[in-house]
């Protein structure tokens, strides 16, 4: 195997979800100092001091409008992978990725916070295009056998995006009064890297074959990414699947949800990839600096807490990437599922016991660990390649867009109701998180279907059995297996 698609992988996840990570840590470490900012524009412009209501308004509009960008972004990545490919796709989305950058830069030597605002809105665009355009690219570049170990390298350049963010935030790096605009800058660099490098890799060989219909351009792009080897048989597993296709188009949003074929594809894509912020890191991550406060870390080494559960993250994510084509899908996420199950559970009860016994805080700051690498060896890291996997060609753009769409407002109306579900449940917020993980143990244990291994035709063929059952499906299963099976001897 040729080291090229391991290249080609990093390329990606410098711009890919390596973007995502670093702009959903990196506005933390500024705050204070970007309030403070706020309040010296206004103060300036209009000759009198804004509310601390107004203040607050501002920086809450700077920090949630990511998400509205992420929400363009996604809706946009289907379209734009169709109809320029993924390459291009990636490419395209670094435009609004050095805009926002230029803009964030700036922003204190023009003296308008407004700058800050839209800059955030454009980072937010990137993010949403380059998720779905990361993921989709780097499944369908890779062989059968390195599929999973590929895709999850997204999972790990999204932990590596934060822990970066939150090291360049540190006091001793940038987070200082005078270098917060360079901080908010500093996705430029890897966009930079990534634009200078990536035009040298090709586009994705299944974007080739299936979509553009060139045999020659996917072969060539098969032997630069994979080597020299025989590798006929994937070929010819992508003419299978363009012939089982038959020349449809790309298809909708709209025809994703209402197409019977693809009816339990679609639940299993919202229930353990789109719902995925109701298992309830963010919370966890939230409650850590208090957890670790209560086991007698000062609070101003916050910050290197941060650093801690990035690594962590980091390296679970990585031994999800070398498990995940010898213990299989399935079996990473519903026992990890049950994993964090149990640690809320048990992190709900610590939590209670906090100040009952003196070794009940180590206690919570184990289970903390246990959750995220848990999170990161599952869910956090299967549900990348799962998407490319249950979906044939045809529906796969649309599926990425469905998913980023739905995630990104989840995470939208999430970090608004949080605040008032922490103040109302306290500790007990964590049943909510704990009812999901656990229904989504029993969900992929009974329903979902291993994918490890198994060609695209095969993985629809297994979903078949669920989409068409009962009596009156019988007939249109049958049907779409022979076409299958011929098509397959063909």
């Amino acid at each position: 195997m040729s080291y090229n698609l391991f290249l080609l992988a990093f390329v990606l996840g410098m711009t890919g979800t390596f973007h995502y990570g670093l702009q959903v840590s990196i506005i933390n470490s500024p705050a204070e100092y970007i309030q403070s900012f706020i309040h010296e524009t206004w103060l300036k412009r209009y000759g009198s001091s804004p509310s601390a209501e107004m203040v607050t308004l501002m920086w809450s509009l700077i920090v949630s409008i990511y998400s509205i960008g992420g929400l363009l972004g996604s809706s946009c990545a289907g379209f734009l992978c169709v109809r320029f490919g993924r390459k291009k796709a990636m490419l395209l989305s670094n435009i609004p990725a050095l805009l926002g950058a230029a803009l964030m830069g700036l922003s204190r030597l023009c003296g308008s916070f407004e700058m800050i605002i839209a800059g955030r809105l454009f980072s937010g665009v990137c993010g949403g295009l380059t998720q779905n355009v990361h993921i989709m690219y780097a499944g369908e570049c890779a062989p059968r056998k390195l599929r999973g170990l590929i895709a999850i390298t997204a999972s790990t350049f999204s932990a590596l995006g934060k822990f970066v963010g939150f090291a360049l935030g540190l006091r001793e790096v940038l987070g200082v009064e005078a270098l917060w605009p360079v901080l908010l800058a500093a996705n430029a660099v890897p966009v930079l890297v990534q634009l200078l490098t990536l035009p040298f890799f090709p586009d994705s060989p299944r974007y080739l074959l299936i979509d553009l219909k060139d045999k020659e351009a996917c072969i060539k792009a098969v032997k630069q990414l994979w080597g020299d080897g025989d590798h006929m048989a994937e070929i010819n597993d992508m003419m299978s699947e363009q012939r089982a296709i038959g020349g449809e188009k790309a298809k909708s949003v709209r025809d994703l949800l209402r197409d019977r074929a693809v009816r339990w594809q679609l639940i299993t894509l919202l229930l353990v990839v789109s719902c995925i912020q109701l298992l309830g890191a963010n919370v966890v991550y939230s409650y850590a600096y208090s957890i670790f406060t209560k086991a007698g870390i000062p609070p101003a080494q916050t910050h290197y807490v941060s650093l801690g559960i990035g690594t962590t993250e980091i390296l679970s994510t990585v031994l999800c990437g070398f498990l995940i084509e010898r213990a299989g899908r399935k079996t990473l996420l519903w026992k990890n599922y049950a994993v964090m199950a149990l640690a809320l559970g048990l992190l709900t009860v610590t939590l209670s016991l906090q100040d009952s016994f003196f070794w009940v805080p180590y206690c919570s700051v184990a289970l903390v660990f246990i959750f995220i690498m848990s999170f990161g060896i599952g869910p956090g890291g299967v549900v990348c390649p799962l998407i490319t996997e249950i979906f044939i060609q045809s529906y796969r753009p649309a599926a990425y867009v469905f998913n980023g769409v739905v995630n990104w407002i989840q995470l939208f109306i999430l970090g608004l109701v949080f605040p008032f579900l922490v103040e109302r449940l306290g500790n007990f917020c964590f049943i909510i998180f704990l009812t999901y993980c656990l229904s989504m143990a029993i969900f992929v244990l009974l329903v979902l279907p291993e994918t490890k291994g198994k060609t695209m035709l095969q993985v629809k063929e297994e979903f078949n059995r669920l989409n068409y059952r009962g009596k009156k499906g019988q007939a249109a299963l049958e049907q779409s297996n022979c076409s299958v099976v011929t098509v397959t001897r063909l």
